[in-house]
């Protein structure tokens, strides 16, 4: 019950280990044993008093030792854990919270110091991370906090450089081929035709290269059109050449360059 049992919140299958398990400082107790020793000396006072009204300064005296030791165990038990992976916070006696924060969530850490802080050795963490709202904020009583604070930007570091390093073996060590350069498709320039008669627009000359492309058809469509554009202006068909058809068609596939 006032053991938090730290290793059963570790996810050791995935190769979290404790950094570091920060207790609360003693400062963090000091107002539930002044409330003990308050509690005593009223339980006390039962001695003293009628023996008929003994029993009112023992039921209060008794109920002011019982927070008390409440007090002093719900601070025990509450404890703040750094691991390579996380932070997170344990606290509870009977109920038992856990409050979980990604190292990667981090983005700034407060450390505040109180005079008396300062001269016992204690001080207060507080957490911002990319949430609005997150259970895990300000962490009290923290001793030692300059180190502790050391502690987690190390981790933090270290967290970032595995992390950096681990996607190289994303795919277990295995080649990865870049991606091959595409193709270089078949070059066009644009040629204009001149007639004083009849302008036209710039025609596309195709110079098609080595390999097939997949652009076979553009040189068809312009063949067609210079066919049509020539039975237009009246000049007579090349030798070898039929005549325009504007109903031809032609349905293979169009194999376009991926």
């Amino acid at each position: 019950m006032f053991d938090p049992r730290i290793d059963k919140h570790l996810i050791t299958d995935q190769g979290e280990h404790v950094v570091d398990e920060v207790r609360k400082h003693w400062a963090a107790t000091v107002s539930a044993v002044l409330e003990m020793f308050g509690g005593i000396v009223v339980l006390l006072f039962s001695f003293f008093v009628p023996a008929q009204a003994w029993w009112v300064p023992a039921l209060l005296g008794a109920a002011v030792t019982g927070h008390a030791i409440w007090r002093y165990f719900e601070q025990h038990t509450d404890r703040f854990v750094i691991t390579n992976m996380r932070v997170f916070r344990v606290h509870g006696i009977l109920s038992q919270r856990i409050a979980t924060m990604p190292l990667a969530r981090i983005l700034d850490i407060s450390v505040y110091k109180p005079v008396v802080g300062r001269v016992f050795g204690y001080g207060h963490f507080v957490f911002e991370s990319a949430a609005q709202e997150q259970g895990l904020r300000e962490i009290r009583y923290v001793g030692d906090p300059d180190e502790r604070g050391l502690t987690i930007q190390r981790v933090i570091q270290q967290a970032g450089l595995r992390g950096a390093a681990g996607r190289a073996d994303q795919f277990g060590g295995a080649h990865i081929v870049p991606p091959m350069a595409p193709q270089p498709a078949a070059s066009v320039t644009t040629t204009e035709v001149r007639r004083d008669d009849n302008p036209t627009a710039p025609v596309p000359e195709v110079r098609p290269v080595a390999t097939s492309s997949g652009w076979d058809w553009l040189a068809d469509a312009q063949r067609r059109e210079d066919e049509r554009l020539a039975q237009l202006r009246g000049e007579p068909a090349a030798a070898g050449e039929t005549p325009f058809d504007p109903d031809r068609t032609n349905t293979a596939p169009i194999q376009l360059p991926r």
